[in-house]
């Protein structure tokens, strides 16, 4: 598949176009240079991306990433009273590092930062059913969730001491 086609797809990804999922099984279904490689229907679900602003007291923020395969992952939490009221990402990586991204943030939203952090990467990729391949993604996922919560613990204790 030509690189165009790939770009003309994120457009159609980005724009919000209803074609698009049935475009992105297609780019997956047939792979990039003759190769084949099929992602579960569950990692298909997963591409919510965001960002909040790093700077407010009640954001943790996280970037974690694998150098030998090359997926990064930022990973922001807004927690008030101890419980995330939203959480965004920004992932550049294969599907299954977007999805296992995605999957956290909606797995921690509405819960007390304690439960939160208890999350394990068992949960996400069991969830996503992600091949053993891939199962790195979901680690990555569970470390962005711990760093960003840790983040937010150290601003938090930080304005708590001024006050």
């Amino acid at each position: 598949m030509a690189l165009s086609a790939v770009l003309r797809l994120g457009a159609l990804r980005l724009s919000g176009n209803a074609a698009a999922p049935s475009a992105a099984r297609t780019l997956v279904a047939a792979g990039l240079h003759g190769q084949r490689r099929l992602y579960h229907e569950a990692v298909h679900d997963h591409f919510n991306v965001g960002m909040l602003d790093k700077n407010a007291a009640g954001v943790g923020t996280a970037l974690v990433g694998k150098a030998s395969c090359g997926d990064v992952i930022k990973l922001q939490v807004a927690v008030k009273d101890g419980i995330i009221q939203d959480a965004k990402f920004k992932t550049f990586g294969c599907g299954s590092a977007i999805a296992s991204s995605s999957l956290a943030t909606e797995m921690i939203i509405g819960q007390h930062v304690d439960e939160a952090f208890k999350i394990t990467n068992k949960d996400i990729s069991s969830h996503l059913k992600l091949p053993p391949v891939k199962i790195h993604c979901s680690v990555l996922a569970e470390e962005a969730i711990q760093a960003a919560i840790g983040d937010w613990r150290k601003k938090h204790e930080a304005v708590s001491a001024s006050a």
